[in-house]
């Protein structure tokens, strides 16, 4: 190929299919080479639309090296070797790369869980090369490979159709008209709009019936779906909002912190201690002090969140949208296949001699015919044989079954139909051995009705389908048990009021009629013999009432967008508990016309109304901007192309990974493997569950550096040699800092979580009861710390010939660290249990506390680590020092919140 892009063929669906064969260079018998697939690889790139790019490990690793932190800790070191002190320079180093080591580890894994997570939506394809069919990735295909396609399938790049069998395909991804459309390999002319290019296939659409085969004209961003994708494409935040407050909350912090370590050095100084003593410790201090890895737990908590949500099904596309959970307080769901299985299952027949009811659900292919409470034969009655033979044949669905599996493709409805006719005994393959299909007539949405035409002895039998208002406008006469008869207007009246009847308990129905003709090329829709109606129910999902009970207890207000009609979608509402009456406000999409002229009145209504019916994608837009106008934080669900647009200005938009279109999942920000409703609200918990966790970890940091800080800043005040040592601040900055917060991050979080309302997203991550639990936490630990600090110098003297005694601040030393340890117990909620509660069942957490005692007691009796650190043994009694002065401050934050608890319950 000499072409320098993916299109080499101007207007493929005007060229004869041999044509652009040729074009591309490739045999539809035997495909492309592997050789030559290569070299178009390189040449087009590869069949996915535009990502950001990622950054890669060694922009990762170089990034761990320009934080305020190393550069403080490289100050440290330089000085060190500047006073002469070797050791505690290449200590410092070795500190300084060890942060670096952890930062590096830490957001690689939450890079590469991201990855992941994108890599579980891959779409495999089957290709013909080298003569052989194969399943490859498709974001492999290239221009000239041989696709072959079947029903069900989904399209994988811009096809010219080659080859094709009864082929239809659903394009409402790109053109919104739901109705199949049929197609074959003939050529259109140049001008046909695309949903009028009947031999191509596009990109991101589906087979609802018959197979085909393709050469593929174009790939990635230059399909039809890549250019919608790209106009709604929006470049990716390179920080969330929740790492943004972060970073804004570590450098406020960070003039204060540092402002109290140059205090703290200065009152040394002139105390008369040690000038390098006191740089170094102010330094140290510094380090200590500012939280530098605030963001870095932060992302690799939202990572492990999406993991946990991919774990439930919901696939999340960014880490913003896992902080935007938690303040979620509307959310707006589709009903078909959301709130309900979409699985249509047939209910009755309405026929002139009575109602026949079935039973059985779903894909269930066993069940009765019922007259009231008695079973029927069907091959008794004539009506209803009738009925169900001609919604057997007047469908586009397939079903076969072998070996247990189930192969089913097409619309639901068309299913239920099918389904109800293997009931009877009257599978579709049988029927048509009998009747042969020669001509079909597509559903048309004006005419609202479908045809089939079927050879009967010499003759035609033309059976049809659709909306019962039109069947009935067409029919001239209604069949009786005596045979036909003529149907006057006052009968299609008392036709029609069934219909709403039926409608109003929630049911879809569609009408029934037939007719026979001489010749194929007769009119379909005149002079039909109208059979009856039939009822289907599409079943709530038996998870979705206690799910949208848990969102309502959580103070979400879940609203049901529904393109159906008022009264089923009202019934539906009703049972699975959006409202607890069926005499609800019904808003209808046509009053979204036109928001702008819209009285507060009206807008109050629309933000108050529980259910919105006969809903178009555009009516989605205006409805989230009425609720978000209105201080809300709205999820919105859609699965089409036209959904996009919404998808992409609702706070959390939600697609379908079963039903949704790329495009959809492109422009969502979750994406439900399950297409469940119930799915959300385990995303929405999850949501709260991670802030929550950072939350903690962010009181649990800065309340443990603060009480470094106070534990030094008062000693110099009162005149104490220095509870501790710069190396041992440094030591604790990396173990305590780091694994008890990581813990935090990362913890499965309170199963009270949804029995509260949701944070307002304007909220700060520490509020002022934050600021000031963190005072008072770092104030005990200091306290605590300096405490036996004063009991060690009782017991074993604050001084030895002149110098600090090491065994002393060894025992403050560990006082600290191990406050800081149990200190993570506080990080509980105050309404939850003693024993039992979010921390002491975080498996994590006791891990982080194991891992933690054994580094320092190898920080307190490792060779060559406790020469470093200038630690000593203690003995037993700084031990009992060491024990009860660290314990003394979570029991009293126990004390404390139980005694809050208590006062709630009051």
């Amino acid at each position: 190929m000499s072409q320098n892009d993916n299109s080499s063929v101007l207007s493929p669906w005007a060229k004869a299919k041999e044509e652009v064969l040729k074009s591309y260079e490739v045999s539809p018998e035997d495909g492309l080479s592997n050789e030559e697939v290569d070299s178009r690889l390189k040449r087009y790139g590869q069949n996915k639309l535009k990502e950001i790019s990622k950054k890669s490990k060694w922009t990762i690793l170089k990034n761990q090296f320009k934080s305020f932190l190393v550069i403080l800790l490289a100050v440290a070191s330089l000085i060190s070797f500047i006073f002469g002190k070797v050791l505690e320079g290449v200590s410092i180093t070795a500190v300084l790369f060890i942060n670096a080591i952890i930062g590096f580890i830490t957001e690689s894994k939450a890079v590469k869980s991201m990855k992941s997570l994108r890599e579980m939506t891959r779409i495999d394809t089957h290709e013909r090369r080298e003569g052989e069919i194969e399943e490859i990735v498709a974001k492999n295909l290239v221009p000239g490979d041989i696709v072959v396609l079947r029903s069900g399938d989904l399209v994988p790049a811009d096809l010219r159709i080659i080859e094709s069998s009864k082929l239809q395909t659903d394009e409402s991804a790109l053109t919104g008209e739901s109705i199949p459309v049929s197609k074959n390999s003939e050529k259109v002319k140049e001008d046909a709009p695309l949903a009028e290019r009947t031999d191509m296939l596009y990109k991101g659409t589906h087979l609802t019936r018959g197979t085909a085969e393709g050469v593929v004209v174009s790939t990635g961003s230059d399909t039809e779906l890549g250019k919608i994708s790209e106009s709604i494409e929006e470049a990716e935040e390179e920080k969330t909002p929740l790492e943004e407050k972060l970073d804004e909350l570590g450098q406020k912090l960070v003039p204060v912190l540092l402002g109290i370590a140059f205090v703290v050095g200065v009152a040394g100084i002139i105390r008369g201690l040690d000038l390098f003593l006191m740089i170094e410790t102010s330094i140290a201090l510094a380090v200590a002090a500012v939280p530098e890895g605030l963001p870095i737990v932060a992302t690799l908590a939202l990572a492990r969140g999406m993991w946990r949500m991919a774990d439930r099904n919901a696939l999340v596309n960014s880490l913003s949208s896992v902080e935007t959970l938690g303040s979620t307080n509307i959310i707006c769901s589709d009903k078909t296949g959301t709130l309900t299985e979409n699985r249509m299952t047939v209910n009755k027949f309405e026929m002139a001699p009575g109602e026949v009811s079935l039973t059985g659900k779903g894909l269930e292919t066993e069940g009765d015919f019922l007259e009231g409470d008695s079973e029927i034969d069907v091959a008794d009655d004539e009506v209803l044989k009738k009925s169900l033979e001609v919604g057997v044949l007047c469908n586009n669905a397939s079903y076969d079954e072998e070996d247990g599996e189930k192969d089913i493709m097409g619309d639901p409805m068309e299913v239920s139909l099918l389904i109800a006719g293997i009931k009877a005994g009257m599978g579709r393959d049988k029927l048509l051995e009998k009747k042969s299909e020669v001509r079909e007539v597509s559903f048309d949405p004006e005419v609202k009705m479908m045809a089939t035409y079927h050879q009967i002895n010499g003759a035609y039998q033309v059976a049809v389908k659709g909306a019962p208002e039109a069947v009935l406008d067409s029919s001239t006469d209604v069949l009786t048990e005596e045979g036909r008869e003529k149907l006057s207007e006052e009968e299609k009246e008392e036709w029609l009021k069934k219909n709403n009847q039926l409608g109003e308990d929630g049911l879809r129905v569609l009408a029934l009629a037939t007719k026979e003709v001489t010749d194929s090329d007769e009119k379909p829709y005149m002079d039909l013999t109208f059979l009856g109606l039939v009822a289907m129910n599409d079943p709530p999902r038996e998870e979705v009432k206690p799910a949208i009970k848990k969102c309502q207890d959580a103070g979400m207000r879940v609203i049901m967008v529904t393109g159906d009609h008022a009264a089923a979608g009202k019934n539906i509402g009703y049972r699975v508990g959006l409202f607890d009456t069926q005499d609800v406000d019904v808003i209808s999409g046509d009053e979204l016309d036109d928001p702008e002229n819209l009285s507060d009145e009206e807008k109050e209504r629309i933000v108050n109304a529980p259910i919105f019916a006969r809903v178009s994608p555009e009516n989605k837009l205006d409805l989230i901007e009425i609720h978000q106008e209105d201080g809300s934080i709205v999820a919105m669900t859609g699965d089409g192309v036209n959904d996009a647009p919404a998808l992409k200005k609702a706070d959390i938009g939600i697609t379908m990974g079963q039903r949704g279109t790329q495009v959809a999942k492109e422009a969502a920000d979750i994406v439900l493997r399950d297409d469940n409703f119930s799915t959300i609200t385990k995303a929405v918990e999850q949501g709260r569950i991670i802030f929550k966790n950072i939350r903690k970890f962010v009181i649990y940091l800065l309340s443990g550096n603060m009480s470094q800080l106070l534990a030094i800043f008062l000693a110099s005040i009162i005149g104490y040699p220095l509870p501790l040592l710069p190396l041992q601040i440094l030591f604790l900055n990396v173990v305590n800092d780091v694994f008890p917060a990581f813990a935090l991050g990362v913890g499965g979080g309170s199963e009270k979580v949804m029995d509260s309302p949701p944070r307002d997203p304007k909220e700060s991550v520490l509020t002022k009861s934050h600021w000031r639990n963190i005072g008072l936490y770092g104030v005990l630990i200091a306290i605590a710390t300096l405490g036996s600090f004063y009991l060690g110098s009782i017991e074993f003297g604050m001084y030895v010939n002149g110098d600090p005694n090491y065994r002393v601040v060894t025992i403050s030393f560990l006082t600290l660290a191990f406050a800081r340890l149990w200190h993570v117990f506080d990080m509980r909620d105050v309404d939850s249990g003693f024993f039992k509660n979010e921390i002491t069942t975080n498996k994590y957490v006791w891990g982080a506390l194991g891992l933690c005692s054994v580094l320092l007691l190898a920080a307190t009796y490792l060779p060559g680590l406790s020469v470093v650190l200038q630690t000593v043994d203690i003995g037993l009694k700084g031990w009992s020092i060491v024990v009860v002065m660290s314990i003394i401050p979570v029991t009293i934050v126990q004390i404390a919140k139980e005694i809050m608890k208590f006062r709630k319950t009051l």
